[in-house]
């Protein structure tokens, strides 16, 4: 299937018609000031994309004609859950672009002792739509899915020890706390791994004594202290290129 602009249907998409309408009718139809007879990729987080035509432009509303369904898998073979206290402002949106765009399978903003931004319902519902947006750029067709806010000491200890579980702590000199590329396990193989990143200041000893009793590994991502996306984003991409085939590095001529 070409590559072509791609839209969010918030349905399921059956049958040889599709509607689309709110904000994605109102990008197709008033930025990209579509025609009938433009082609472009739908998806409905099913894991398939079409192939499909625009028949008609109403008030709000855009009429697309089916033309072709392909099956296109492009998560990862592993599940990672990123449990993070979400930060400030538009640095949200960029965790949730660079998480979708990796693989991540599933956030949950983490409520902690430091935590600066609440993750209330107007807000999960913004990073809801970050995760639309960045699905439609790197052309995922499943969506990561922003989980309701969980209290840190309930994840914990909620989350199956079986599961190949993560805690960044930015303190070095934390005595069980080793750089992650030093891991003897650093997860090859693993089916599902979870990750927890804290906020600005990090986690307080309190809540790493609790992670720690829990079975959770401490982990340290270098010698410099990184904000929250970084972090998070940082150890999620150390899994993804060093724990998973087929990610190779392309070198130029």
């Amino acid at each position: 299937m070409p590559w072509l602009d791609r839209y969010y249907s918030d349905r399921p998409i059956e049958g040889k018609e599709a509607m689309l309408e709110g904000p994605e009718a109102h990008h197709l139809a008033h930025v990209m000031r579509a025609k009938p007879g433009t082609r472009v990729t739908l998806f409905d987080g099913s894991g398939a994309e079409f192939l499909a035509e625009v028949q008609a432009i109403g008030r709000g509303k855009v009429r697309l004609a089916i033309l072709a369904k392909q099956e296109v898998d492009r998560e990862l073979p592993a599940e990672i859950v990123l449990a993070v206290a979400l930060p400030k402002g538009d640095r949200q949106k960029w965790l949730v672009e660079k998480a979708v765009e990796l693989g991540v399978r599933r956030m949950i903003p983490l409520v902690t002792e430091r935590s600066v931004a609440q993750p209330i319902s107007q807000a999960l519902d913004r990073l809801r739509r970050h995760v639309i947006e960045a699905s439609k750029q790197c052309g995922r067709n499943r969506l990561m899915e922003v989980a309701p806010p969980a209290r840190l000491t309930d994840f914990i200890t909620d989350t199956p020890s079986t599961l190949l579980r993560w805690i960044a702590h930015p303190d070095p000199t934390h005595s069980p706390c080793r750089p992650l590329v030093e891991q003897k396990a650093f997860g090859t193989g693993a089916a599902q791994v979870w990750m927890a990143v804290g906020p600005e200041g990090g986690f307080t000893e309190a809540e790493m004594a609790a992670a720690l009793d829990a079975g959770w590994t401490p982990v340290n991502l270098g010698p410099r202290i990184l904000r929250v996306e970084t972090a998070a984003i940082f150890l999620v991409a150390l899994f993804v290129a060093r724990s998973l085939p087929g990610v190779t590095a392309m070198t130029g001529p």
